[in-house]
């Protein structure tokens, strides 16, 4: 057996291991046909490509798959495969092939994973154990997969606090672009996916690749074309220095790689991603939820928040999430954190009344925790200072007023999951919402960069609650969205999309998030009429038609809505949970639409659909642009109603008024006649096969 193929939903892999050395991808795109493996034999290339784990040994001066050395003994890697890699492929359905391979003169063993799902995603690991009696410091070890040269653009995505996922593109040359976090987490700036494609991609036409590190800790994309004519597009774990040094017979495992391509844009490569986290952790229905945090913030009032409840309730809402505030200590961010008992000042007899009062109104009922996080005014920072994560006598500077606890120490391990045990099992918690509000600096566990052993104790800690507590739902927040990756998503129901319930730039910040993550793992909230953050006042229909794309919930004293608001605001909730399972389970489409102000994006199934036009600002011609229908089967026949609220002030054309019924091939091409809105309004478009 010279090649393996693995292939599925039109994508395929071609390994070549022909040589004595590692095997080469010598193809990750479209699918070639039952023959590509001879057919890509009979045409050899005049400079060898790249193998799978790339060094100088093998042709490539570029990035090194693999870095590390021996003080004082360099070996340059020259891998040798030990037999025939193990291949388990069903043509078009995926499989996996492991490789295994040593170089005894560098005392370094090496198995490398590949597995295909059924929708054409690659995952990749690798696994590097030292076998000489000397140690090795391991600096770096990436996954990559080749790139063709007509992948000449890239797209990745930056950002900020409450500015999540910010969009920037450049053409692909020569060189190196990589884009590396050392915050500790993944970042509000962390790229999230990093895409290589032909000339103008978009969202629905052009051919695209992709690769997402499945890690929630330092990270490390890059896209790279030397001048030999080969292009890689690879991601891994980011080691600082000194970080993972294996004494002989160690190991180190990175995390998993996700590459994922398609030859009809970006729709269809974070489709594939959603149905494979989709199949990886099914989801029973997402319920709206509250989250007190805008609404109360640090004043925890049992009558103010029975209120709230109350208001939750009869506006349709199923979950209750009592926010920052409950604990020892917490009146303001600058105590507390790491005390996690009920303060008892506040909440006397604890929180049974209130958790009883929510549940009574048939709502689940959850707490907000940060437990990686501790203020130095903290009975637990005053008893145990050794606990922060740092140099021993020289912790590092405040962020938010509060140190990082070194998790990776047994004592404190045991210390938090005893505290969050106990809280679960008191009040039968059926939701947490887990934050980490800081990036993690200079961290420091026995003498050596922590934020390896950090992540991994988190997901240790988060493994053993869900293991302990197997229904309790779990939310990853940090600061918004700055862990939201599939290490975290791998363990936890979903993220924070971001701090910023302003509807405006959520449209943005969700756009975009939602390459990588699925709609029913967003959360998203109506907020405040004026927001919170960036202050602009926007109409309650749009931004209760920005939530409803995702999981739905709200961030906004109802207490002190009107009722016209609350009434309007359970009709935006109930249209939510009828359109649910479409929205939860569909393909997210997006048109790629001509007009800078305004966007179309929707939820496709079979036979079902949803759309948002969204005008964001005023648009400069009279007529608007039609709006292009996509992802609808071309040949069926659709009827076109409007669901819920029509967006104050908006001129509709006739279409809008009653039913109408054209084929989907007349949707998606010639689309319908675009309505006149205002600035910050939304109208839906639901569409039903006949």
């Amino acid at each position: 057996m010279s090649h393996t193929v693995l292939s599925a939903a039109g994508t395929c892999l071609v390994l070549d291991h022909t040589g004595p050395g590692l095997p080469v991808v010598r193809h990750f795109g479209a699918a070639l046909g039952p023959d590509a493996g001879p057919a890509l034999e009979s045409l050899t290339p005049l400079v060898p490509p790249p193998p799978l784990l790339a060094g100088q040994g093998d042709g490539w001066f570029g990035r090194p798959g693999l870095a590390g050395g021996r003080p004082g003994d360099h070996w340059p890697v020259r891998w040798t495969v030990d037999g025939e890699p193990a291949a388990e492929a069903e043509p078009g359905r995926g499989g996996r092939v492991t490789v295994t391979a040593a170089d005894e003169r560098a005392g370094l063993r090496l198995v490398s994973e590949l597995v295909m799902d059924p929708h054409g995603v690659l995952t990749a690991r690798h696994t590097v154990t030292n076998t000489h009696a000397g140690p090795y410091r391991l600096d770096g070890l990436t996954c990559a997969v080749p790139l063709p040269a007509r992948a000449a653009e890239l797209l990745d995505l930056t950002g900020r606090w409450a500015l999540e996922k910010v969009p920037q593109r450049r053409a692909f040359g020569h060189g190196t672009w990589a884009r590396e976090s050392r915050r500790g987490r993944t970042g509000h700036d962390a790229t999230g996916l990093l895409v290589a494609g032909t000339t103008g991609f978009g969202f629905r036409h052009g051919e695209v690749w992709g690769v997402h590190a499945a890690w929630s800790g330092g990270h490390t994309h890059h896209a790279e074309r030397v001048a030999e004519g080969h292009a890689l597009l690879a991601a891994g774990e980011l080691l600082e220095p000194g970080e993972i040094t294996l004494g002989e017979g160690e190991s180190y495992r990175t995390p998993w790689v996700y590459f994922a391509w398609s030859g009809t844009g970006l729709d269809d490569l974070g489709g594939r991603l959603h149905d494979h986290l989709r199949a990886a952790r099914p989801l029973p229905a997402r319920p709206v939820t509250l989250n007190t945090w805008e609404a109360a913030y640090f004043d925890h009032d049992l009558g103010h928040l029975t209120r709230l409840a109350d208001q939750a309730a009869a506006a349709g809402i199923e979950r209750f999430v009592l926010d920052d505030g409950w604990f020892r200590g917490r009146r303001h961010d600058r105590a507390g954190l790491g005390d996690w008992y009920v303060d008892e000042t506040v909440w006397p007899g604890g929180l049974h009344r209130l958790a009883g009062h929510v549940r009574g109104l048939g709502m689940e009922f959850g707490l907000w925790f940060e437990p990686e996080m501790v203020n130095p005014d903290s009975d637990l920072a005053r008893a145990h200072p050794d606990w922060i994560l740092g140099r021993d006598g020289r912790p590092p500077g405040l962020q938010r007023n509060q140190h990082t606890l070194d998790l990776a120490r047994p004592e404190v391990h045991a210390y938090l999951l005893e505290r969050l045990d106990t809280l679960v099992g008191e009040y039968a918690l059926d939701y947490i919402k887990w934050d980490h509000n800081r990036d993690i600096a200079e961290p420091v566990h026995d003498g050596v960069p922590g934020v390896h052993r950090q992540t991994l104790a988190a997901y240790r800690l988060i493994d053993e609650l869900r293991r302990r507590h197997p229904a309790l739902e779990i939310e990853s927040c940090s600061s918004g969205g700055a862990r939201a990756d599939y290490g975290i998503l791998a363990r936890t129901d979903r993220v924070w999309t971001s701090d910023s319930n302003d509807a405006i730039d959520r449209q943005a910040i969700q756009r975009w998030t939602g390459l990588l993550v699925p709609p029913e793992r967003m959360g998203c909230h109506v907020g405040a009429p004026a927001d919170h953050i960036t202050g602009r006042a926007l109409p309650l229909a749009f931004r209760a038609a920005t939530a409803l794309f995702g999981h739905m919930g709200v961030e906004w004293d109802l207490t002190a809505a009107t009722q016209e608001e609350r009434d309007e605001l359970a009709v935006w909730i109930a249209l939510h949970k009828r359109l649910r399972p479409l929205l939860h389970t569909g393909r997210v489409v997006r048109a790629d639409h001509p007009d800078p102000s305004a966007l179309v994006h929707g939820v496709t199934a079979s036979g079902h659909a949803v759309y948002a036009y969204v005008q964001l600002t005023s648009r400069v011609a009279a007529a608007g642009d039609p709006v292009r229908l996509p992802g609808l089967d071309p040949a069926a026949r659709y009827e076109v109603t409007v669901p819920g609220p029509l967006p104050e002030g908006a001129a509709l054309p006739r279409w809008a008024a009653a039913p109408l019924r054209l084929p989907g091939v007349v949707l998606a091409e010639a689309g319908l006649p675009a309505p006149a809105l205002r600035p910050a309004s939304v109208l839906l478009i639901e569409v039903t096969r006949v």
